[in-house]
């Protein structure tokens, strides 16, 4: 497990909050996760999901933790998430966390893949 200052992504003070939320609504849950699958329309996708204990955590997953949240990339997803920012946007009719990936050489029309 790492954890470090120097994070390999960026995940903004706005998407640290959201992640703090959530996991305050799930008293049950350890950490939030993130993960890249193959699949959809350009080639891979991001999955959101939660770790339900500590030791779900593998070895070489990334861990980020503060004062009320943790966040997690599993170690095989690291690959696909350097460099990227992690933000979560509040808009009038639906709010999400907006990834900006700049590994990504192509997207989907509905935003919710990409290929490298």
């Amino acid at each position: 497990m790492i954890t470090t200052s120097m994070e390999p992504f960026i995940l903004t003070e706005t998407a640290r909050e959201q992640i703090s939320k959530l996991l305050d609504k799930q008293p049950d849950r350890y950490a939030v996760r993130l993960s890249v699958l193959g699949g959809g329309c350009a080639g891979f996708k991001y999955e959101w999901g939660f770790y339900d204990k500590q030791e779900d955590v593998q070895s070489g997953d990334h861990l980020v933790e503060w004062d009320r949240g943790r966040f997690v990339v599993d170690a095989v997803s690291m690959m696909y998430v350097i460099g990227t920012s992690i933000d979560w946007r509040e808009e009038v009719f639906g709010s999400q966390f907006e990834i900006t990936n700049p590994t990504a050489k192509s997207g989907c029309g509905c935003g919710e893949s990409f290929g490298i």
